[in-house]
């Protein structure tokens, strides 16, 4: 499964669990809105910061929306490719791989369709 059918499939099993507790999810959309509003960062900073703790703890669905959204907020391979670096530097191996997830799902997703 290639990462555009991972996101998809994620969002529809997030879509189920959000209707079984609506305000659980209601209040996860409203931490997360909060959590990008602030002033000091801007969007595509904090998706960096969200990503190296998705490659950190991980979580590969995660990895794969904080990319589709550093790719919505304007970052480019080359910043992501700091970034991983600093991710591998503080998670050595296990950082290593999941951050080749990261790069492999950007470079599925700048891909066309098809």
């Amino acid at each position: 499964m290639g990462y555009r059918e991972k996101i998809q499939s994620m969002r529809a099993e997030l879509r189920v669990m959000n209707k079984l507790m609506p305000p659980v999810a209601a209040g996860f959309a409203e931490l997360s809105k909060a959590a990008k509003e602030g002033p000091a960062l801007s969007v595509k900073e904090k998706e960096y910061v969200a990503l190296g703790i998705a490659i950190s703890q991980r979580c590969e669905p995660c990895i794969n929306f904080h990319v589709e959204a550093l790719m919505k907020a304007g970052a480019t391979r080359e910043d992501l490719g700091d970034v991983l670096g600093m991710c591998i530097q503080m998670g050595g191996g296990p950082a290593l791989m999941y951050a080749a997830h990261a790069l492999a799902a950007w470079d599925e997703l700048a891909a066309p369709a098809g």
